[in-house]
């Protein structure tokens, strides 16, 4: 039975680089667990701790970086989410300047309970009632991406072509990334958890949580596979970023066509329509530097096709 790697909470990164020194090296294929802080640094304990004063210097830290051995530029790297444990309590803040609609909120930090694989919201509404919503957790990784190409430094915030702050609702349990290798050993960390999030993240968070995410990884020679590219559940997804989410939006589609047309050699016509039809476009997030979304299609489609995901 293989050892599982371990890298505590304090091994941390908030850029992503080529420079950056390894906190680990690990073999492919075998189990690397990472522990989590949520992405204010676990900084808000109480409701009356509020986002402003958290510092951007304690802003979504990824543990690691990790060095995955055999990894080269070139490379594919094939990240598989084998399991999310999360914390007992998250939280959601809201702040006047940040998120979608920066003027219509107040200053506010709640800390939710998180029990039974349920998580208990209480909404204030007008004379003192409430709305009570309970949710069923889905845990998923905000963060993760490995160092960028050209010796750049990218705050691990900002998604990318290298990953990031995606912030991708389907980076699940189960779910197998694919993301470019630019620098030997990847160097990939990850952080940021949520005990749920909705798609576009519009007050800039999630249920933010601590929590521990157990991977694998393997170094692909050779694949073509637009980068970053998801398979979880009953979809396969491009994912992609850009300054404006209509820029975001069209990468996504050209990437995927880009997929339909050189691994399952559908003309590109009938990719476009395909995807017209039976794809579905959909916003990740809308609150990072830059925006990201992503584009599913069916794995039904790639098995009508013969195709499988190395």
């Amino acid at each position: 039975m293989t050892e599982e790697l371990f890298i505590p909470a304090d091994k941390y990164v908030l850029t992503l680089s080529g420079q950056a020194a390894p906190a680990a090296r690990a073999r492919q294929n075998a189990p690397i667990s990472f522990e989590t802080r949520d992405c204010f640094s676990n900084s808000l304990t109480t409701e009356a701790d509020l986002f402003t004063k958290v510092g951007w210097d304690r802003i979504n830290p990824a543990t690691g970086p990790v060095f995955i051995e055999g990894a080269e530029p070139g490379d594919i790297l094939k990240i598989s989410i084998l399991d999310i444990e999360v914390a007992e309590t998250g939280v959601i803040t809201a702040a006047p300047g940040f998120g979608a609609m920066p003027e219509t909120v107040a200053e506010v930090t709640r800390l939710v309970r998180v029990e039974g694989g349920r998580a208990c919201f209480n909404w204030p509404r007008a004379e003192g009632r409430t709305l009570r919503r309970e949710l069923p957790i889905r845990p998923m990784i905000g963060v993760i991406g490995v160092a960028p190409a050209n010796g750049q430094t990218v705050p691990t915030g900002t998604p990318d072509r290298h990953g990031g702050n995606m912030d991708c609702q389907r980076l699940v349990r189960g779910a197998v990334l694919y993301l470019p290798v630019f620098v030997p050993g990847a160097l990939l960390a990850l952080g940021d958890l949520h005990a749920v999030m909705g798609d576009g993240e519009v007050v800039v968070c999630g249920l933010e949580i601590a929590g521990r995410v157990t991977i694998s990884c393997q170094a692909l020679k050779n694949v073509k596979i637009p980068p970053p590219f998801l398979a979880e559940g009953d979809e396969v997804m491009t994912l992609a970023s850009a300054a404006t989410l209509d820029e975001a939006a069209a990468l996504a589609v050209l990437n995927m066509q880009s997929f339909l047309t050189g691994e399952l050699k559908l003309d590109p016509t009938a990719a476009a329509m395909l995807m017209s039809v039976e794809g579905q476009l959909r916003i990740c997030q809308i609150v990072d530097p830059l925006r990201t979304a992503r584009m599913e299609v069916p794995r039904a489609v790639l098995e009508a096709c013969g195709y499988r995901l190395p």
